[in-house]
């Protein structure tokens, strides 16, 4: 298991809360409306953030949004340039977070063994 330094842990919580800070306020993109970040990794030297972003479809497809999300990653950086006190700005690197599709498939699934049909016993 990989550990982590706290510094690591501040830097990514501060990079998730600005990312959707800007994605709420300040990018008008409408592909980027119902996208926020659900989580950030910060490399050891703090030289590439993965921020793992999710839609309110999880079955959508993303590659439109991904799209929009590299197009705005310039704007995003300099805007954490301007925020955050760090000596070099991470490269953002996005990506789908697919637990909310694969928390679906497995309540399908799990639905499908049971014979649960989502009623509550009427």
């Amino acid at each position: 298991m990989q550990r982590t330094n706290p510094r690591n842990l501040r830097v990514a919580a501060e990079l998730k809360r600005l990312v959707n800070e800007l994605l709420v306020h300040e990018i008008n993109d409408p592909r980027l409306a119902d996208v926020r970040i659900s989580e950030v990794e910060v490399s050891a030297d703090l030289g590439v953030a993965r921020l793992y972003f999710n839609t309110l479809y999880p079955d959508a497809d993303s590659q439109d949004v991904e799209l929009a999300l590299g197009r705005a990653s310039g704007f995003v950086r300099s805007k954490i340039g301007r925020a955050v006190r760090l000596r070099r700005v991470p490269e953002l690197r996005f990506v789908k977070d697919m637990a909310a599709k694969r928390g679906l498939e497995l309540t399908r699934l799990i639905d499908d063994v049971t014979g649960d049909d989502g009623g509550h016993g009427d």
